[in-house]
């Protein structure tokens, strides 16, 4: 009997969840489901005979590592940062760890000791990171046998909203954790671009989105992520002239995102007393005194255009309504305000656009492959979001405790053994990349 301990019952676990609790009988399989909110977790378990909900206490040493030690696996669906204190108790009592994060400097330490112990840690199994990197690896594998030269991949994920429940100017709303959302693109990202070396700091992120184009659903907002250079060397693309990794918003959301980062609204640095002030006042204080309304002054000092103002009226920044918060943070303040905004409502579907570009030559010819994918959720629970991140994660989770996968140490999906039977069931779950030549 394999005992799997997930732990969290967030978002992103329901359909993790659910498939492990439907593949658990004929694995012969127990699942316990570990979690801060124990009737969350409750909920999660559906009433199932082989599923077992427990509160739990991350920083509680003793229950954290007593129930490791009854698990044969560990999913951690905790926040990233939680992740290692999991890891090292994995490790020490030779259990595998499955995480949908990227893989921090902590983990990365743990591998001799992983391998040494006869264990795997799989991180990045999710969607961005996870999905992202089997997709592409399959193409880059697919043209190295065929003798392609590629020279350049740009690789883009954005969790939106659907466009039958895209009720908003900005086209967006909550699929996973906001905090994320609000603190996003705040350090510099670092790519590569005809062989150039590429520094963008968090002040022109937003400000130099450029446009990706998705047949059938139109043009998005594509923006780069933090550090692109880092996966040259495991994706075997040690002679690529450009490499980029970013994200995707809808068109028009990133210029007026780039208004509250020109502001410094999106600051966590620091706490400030609220109670007295409006929203507007608030945006205000980040603005210079003079005589002009607040809306000529964002056109004056953070290029706002008419849209831009459009946006932000939508989210009630610049309503009179009193904030009535304390010792919170800018950035706390716009979260709190967008997660009324922007959330998912019962009925809402999002939507999970992923796309990659490569140029690459064969026998003296230039193409450029698109490689894209789209998944929409069902409603504000069964999200395409918790769909592409939870259902690699389990499939993982099932492949290592029925021996597909035999690997040891610290790693991500980036091998054929990992991500070709993950890839393949799926493809057979709905989640199928579209492939077309754009210069065909």
């Amino acid at each position: 009997m394999n005992n799997i301990l997930i732990i969290g019952a967030g978002r992103s676990s329901t359909f993790l969840i659910d498939y492990l609790i439907a593949f658990a009988e004929q694995n012969n399989f127990t699942i316990t489901l570990a979690d801060a909110d124990v009737e969350l977790a409750k909920a999660k378990c559906r009433n199932s005979k082989i599923a077992t909900a427990i509160k739990f206490n991350v920083d509680d040493e003793n229950l954290r590592q007593t129930l490791i030690s009854n698990a044969t696996i560990v999913v951690s669906m905790l926040p990233a940062h939680m992740h290692v204190s999991v890891a090292n108790d994995c490790v020490s009592l030779k259990r595998h760890l499955v995480t949908a994060s990227y893989v921090s400097a902590g983990m990365k330490a743990l591998d001799e000791e992983a391998k040494k112990n006869g264990v795997i840690l799989l991180n990045e199994v999710g969607l961005d990171p996870g999905i992202d990197h089997m997709s592409a690896m399959k193409i880059i594998h697919d043209l190295n046998k065929k003798g392609a030269h590629i020279s350049s991949f740009k690789s883009f994920c954005g969790g939106l909203v659907a466009p039958e429940s895209n009720d908003n100017p900005w086209g967006y709303k909550f699929s996973w954790n906001p905090r994320n959302v609000i603190l996003a693109g705040q350090s510099t990202a670092q790519y590569l671009e005809n062989g150039n070396l590429k520094l963008v700091p968090y002040n022109r992120i937003f400000a130099t989105a450029s446009s990706i184009e998705v047949e059938g659903y139109g043009c998005f907002d594509a923006y780069p992520n933090r550090d692109s250079l880092s996966y040259i060397v495991p994706y075997e693309l040690e002679n690529i002239q450009t490499m980029l990794r970013g994200t995707l918003r809808q068109h028009n959301y990133c210029k007026a995102w780039n208004v509250f980062v020109q502001l410094g609204i999106c600051d966590d640095s620091y706490k400030t007393d609220a109670r007295k002030l409006t929203y507007r006042n608030l945006i205000d204080s980040f603005l210079p005194e003079s005589d002009l309304s607040t809306e000529e002054k964002l056109r004056m000092y953070c290029e706002a255009d008419q849209t831009c103002i459009e946006m932000l009226h939508f989210t009630g920044i610049l309503s009179n309504e009193p904030i009535n918060q304390s010792n919170v943070s800018p950035a706390e303040i716009l979260q709190s305000l967008l997660e009324e905004r922007w959330k998912l409502l019962p009925q809402d579907k999002d939507m999970i656009v992923m796309v990659h570009q490569f140029v690459y030559s064969i026998n003296g010819e230039e193409k450029t492959l698109q490689s894209s994918l789209v998944v929409k959720g069902d409603d504000s629970v069964y999200t395409s979001m918790a769909k592409t991140v939870g259902l690699p994660a389990a499939i993982a989770v099932k492949n290592i405790l029925t021996g597909k996968i035999k690997l040891t140490g610290v790693h991500i999906p980036i091998l054929p053994a990992v991500y070709e039977p993950i890839l393949e069931e799926l493809s057979k779950l709905g989640i199928v990349f579209q492939e077309q030549f754009l210069n065909d």
